[in-house]
């Protein structure tokens, strides 16, 4: 047990219950069961191991209330981020879930049994006002954008029993609870922790800032990353922990410790400032970095940023009494070249020379295989984002061919095959729509429904694939937006995809067809066939449109090559 930041104490569930484990454990086997998302298994793995304390479940209706509306619990203490188990009302349903029954919640990767909850509410929540009050209403913001794509219906409200750890099988000798890091703490004599948060790599500044605050209030480091669901697009948590264990031979010996952060993010700006700081002092943080627009997600398409730069210090200070942790502000850090060390910008004397790097300008020369200075990251940490990241021309990349049967787009895609197999530097992949039908979705139809399904099959193959570093030509007709939209989702996760409408006039594809294909649709021997009996949804954003009785195969080819190469997809 050790002190809360409200004066109670930390309690590890696991520890609490695990006299009783074989207990629930068996209990388990016979409840009804519901399996937990990635994001409630972070979430459920830091509710048992008391890094959400005082929350010590998923959070009943009265405290999930008081959160939204007061960024407090029902019991008054400061708590600023929903954490809740939502379930859809039809599997609400079916389990017979309501007050007083007791639900097993097994891990989605293995169906372990974690822990049980007793049931106290099962409620419909108001999302809008979840977005509008937690996360300030913008629908573009990604975690209103989860709220309304992911999250489910119903919430579930109720005590946890703990069963068993959740399992890692990477990094598992840093990787933390409060009460063991606490302990380590303990060991090493340290008293005063400077915790800092991070979900990006760490370059030379981040190093001088947090080596500054350390020095200035007499107190060490902890590294303290998250490695639990980020911003969409961050790089990868294995990345980036090789970076931060790279980057630590650079402190003064014994100045800073690692320990990873299973933590679900929001990108809530100020509220998660505040979610952020109770945490580390439940890891056992003295003081802890706030940084400019801290855990906020940018801007949305029109240029508008989520938050202001110091909501986030501001919403921390407003409540650094309650909270018992000391907010140590984000200083940004610019580089004097002439003095060859880092500053914080606010100190550099007038007209002195500054350099920096951006994170677009970084991403950008990874991709492009440029220089990065020692000045900016230390050589190790360039070597082992360049692994990751290697340049475009090393990079796989997907491109769909999309049209009416008969409109080129097979031959297109035939062409492409050659072509890329002719420049060489990467493994060729073609999937066109019937061969894959034949090998993945033999049991499919050519319903709307049908034809999606499909499409998302092709989808996670070109992923795979494209992942691996192959050039990836996917050609099924593909005639439907939502379908298309998906496919690129699942592609852009990994890599890079390009979206190829072949607009030849439907009247051309159905005359020139030699197939028989059309005049069969005609008689009604095959239906679901864009053009006759279903409409061909036009992209609303293609990469290239191609209309082959205005362009030929060899020139349509070109046009895709000329985009690859404008992008650094082929050359040195």
């Amino acid at each position: 047990m050790a002190n809360t930041p409200h004066g109670g104490v930390l309690k590890d569930l696991l520890v609490r219950d695990f006299p009783r484990r074989d207990e629930l454990l068996t209990e388990a086997e016979k409840l009804p069961s519901l399996i937990l998302t990635e994001r409630q298994l972070c979430d459920l793995e830091l509710i048992l191991c008391g890094g959400f304390s005082p929350l010590e479940s998923f959070m009943n209706k009265a405290d999930y209330d008081n959160v939204v509306e007061n960024m407090r619990l029902s019991s008054g203490h400061v708590f600023t981020m929903p954490i809740t188990l939502d379930a859809s009302k039809e599997k609400v349903s079916e389990l017979g879930i309501k007050a007083g029954s007791r639900v097993a919640l097994r891990d989605f990767r293995d169906y372990s049994a974690l822990a049980i909850i007793t049931v106290e509410d099962v409620w419909h929540p108001n999302k809008d006002v979840e977005a509008q009050k937690v996360f300030r209403g913008d629908p573009e913001h990604p975690a209103i954008k989860y709220l309304n794509e992911y999250v489910k219906d119903t919430y579930i409200g109720g005590k946890l029993e703990a069963i068993q750890r959740i399992t890692h099988y990477d990094y598992a000798a840093i990787r933390n609870t409060p009460a063991e890091l606490r302990t380590l703490f303990s060991k090493q004599g340290w008293t005063r922790v400077v915790a800092f948060q991070t979900r990006n790599p760490m370059h030379r500044a981040h190093r001088e800032l947090t080596v500054r605050a350390a020095r200035q209030h007499n107190a060490t480091v902890l590294i303290h990353p998250v490695v639990g669901l980020t911003k969409p697009g961050d790089i990868d948590h294995f990345t980036r922990v090789r970076v931060y264990q790279a980057i630590l031979p650079r402190y003064p010996n014994g100045m800073a410790m690692l320990s990873l952060l299973p933590l679900a993010m929001r990108m809530g700006g100020d509220r998660e400032a505040v979610w952020h700081a109770i945490i580390r002092k439940n890891y056992g943080a003295t003081h802890f970095i706030v940084g400019r627009d801290h855990a906020g997600p940018g801007s949305n398409s029109k240029g508008v940023d989520f938050y202001g730069p110091y909501d986030a210090q501001d919403l921390v200070n407003q409540f650094k009494d309650e909270l018992g942790i000391e907010v140590v502000p984000f200083r940004m850090m610019t580089f004097l070249p002439a003095r060859d060390e880092y500053m914080p910008i606010d100190e550099v004397p007038k007209g002195e020379q500054t350099l920096s790097i951006s994170g677009t300008e970084l991403r950008k020369r990874l991709r492009l295989g440029t220089d990065i200075p020692e000045w900016f990251s230390y050589p190790e940490v360039v070597k082992i984002l360049r692994e990751s990241n290697p340049p475009r021309a090393k990079q796989g990349f997907t491109i769909l061919v999309s049209g009416y049967h008969n409109s080129g787009r097979e031959a297109i895609a035939r062409a492409l095959e050659v072509t890329f197999n002719q420049q060489g530097g990467r493994p060729v992949t073609l999937l066109l729509g019937d061969t894959i039908r034949s090998e993945l979705s033999a049991e499919l139809g050519y319903s709307r429904e049908d034809r999606f399904v499909h499409l998302q099959r092709i989808a996670f193959v070109a992923a795979e694939l494209t992942k691996a570093g192959a050039a990836v030509i996917a050609a099924p007709q593909a005639p439907f937006e939502d379908g298309r939209q998906a496919a690129r989702n699942i592609i852009e996760k990994v890599g890079s995809f390009f979206l190829v409408h072949v607009n030849t006039p439907f009247e051309h594809c159905e005359k020139t067809d030699r197939s028989g294909f059309f005049e069969a649709a005609r008689k009604g021997e095959i239906t679901g066939v864009p053009g006759i009996d279903c409409a061909f949804e036009n992209p609303q954003k293609s990469d290239i449109s191609i209309d082959i009785t205005n362009v030929s195969i060899t020139a349509a080819v070109h046009q895709i090559v000329l985009l690859l190469e404008s992008q650094g997809f082929f050359g040195n």
